[in-house]
């Protein structure tokens, strides 16, 4: 079992390094790496911070050897919401930039609050995992 100040210490560098590179990726702010095409709503910024606290303390309280889809997908849905729409090439590709700005961006803000969401959910659900059980068993091996 590792230790507190080393798990509070990797929390604490998952939230800074979350905030910090989905914050240049998305173009929050000015950088020489990133333009933004579409401007930033306000909300962004404040919805990347919740999530990077959510997912650094998950960072810190995660059991070894346990699944992390819950705040994966979190992670997923709250970076598309903040990210710019006509940015994100997989996007644009798929759906073009009309569809993107007609249809994705009035509720980009409602993807970022659900990415929120379910990561919230799920460090709550590995709080009270990990205090009824340290260590997630491992899977039998199938004989084969």
């Amino acid at each position: 079992m590792m230790r507190p100040p080393v798990r509070y210490g990797r929390g604490i560098a998952v939230a800074i390094g979350i905030f910090l590179l989905l914050g240049t990726v998305t173009a929050l702010w000015p950088n020489p790496l990133f333009a933004r095409m579409t401007p930033t709503q306000g909300f962004e910024v404040w919805l990347l911070a919740v999530q990077a606290v959510l997912i650094g303390t998950y960072a810190a309280i995660r059991r070894p050897r346990c699944a992390v889809r819950g705040t994966g997908i979190g992670a997923v849905l709250g970076f598309l919401g903040i990210a710019c729409p006509t940015c994100n090439k997989i996007l644009l590709l798929a759906f073009g930039a009309d569809l993107l700005l007609a249809y994705y961006e009035p509720y980009r803000l409602h993807l970022a609050l659900l990415g929120v969401v379910i990561s919230a959910a799920a460090l709550a659900w590995e709080w009270r995992q990990a205090r009824l059980q340290p260590v997630c068993p491992v899977p039998a091996q199938s004989a084969g």
